[in-house]
């Protein structure tokens, strides 16, 4: 069983060449703080309430990285569990303090699961 926690991010795709024009629309338009740092992909991230929107720039086409992540307390255990249950794990790059992984549901919708770490 996946014991969750709460949502920790939403990324959401943006066409390539539009990342000053996303900057000016989520941090001016909507007010957003951005979180500062080298990201994943080169996404920009910002707080919204208690969670993190993540843009990045992506081609056009049916394959995106855009996904749900939700923070779990129990990472290893969620990971055997699907891998038991045949359902692929995949990595992606590394952000410090946090451990993830990725899965896609049956229907290639992509998902996260993270667990922070000390």
């Amino acid at each position: 069983m996946i014991h969750f926690k709460r949502l920790d991010h939403v990324l959401i795709p943006i066409p390539e060449g539009k990342k000053e024009e996303a900057r000016t629309f989520y941090s001016d338009v909507l007010g957003l703080k951005e979180v500062p740092g080298q990201h994943p992909g080169g996404a920009l991230w910002f707080s919204i309430a208690d969670i993190e929107l993540h843009l990045r720039e992506e081609a056009g086409g049916t394959y995106s990285k855009r996904h749900p992540a939700f923070e779990i307390t129990n990472l290893e255990e969620a990971k055997r569990e699907l891998e038991r249950r045949g359902i692929e794990i995949t990595y992606s790059s590394e952000i410090d303090g946090r451990q993830r992984f990725f899965f896609h549901d049956p229907f290639g919708n992509r998902f996260e699961l993270l667990q922070f770490v000390a």
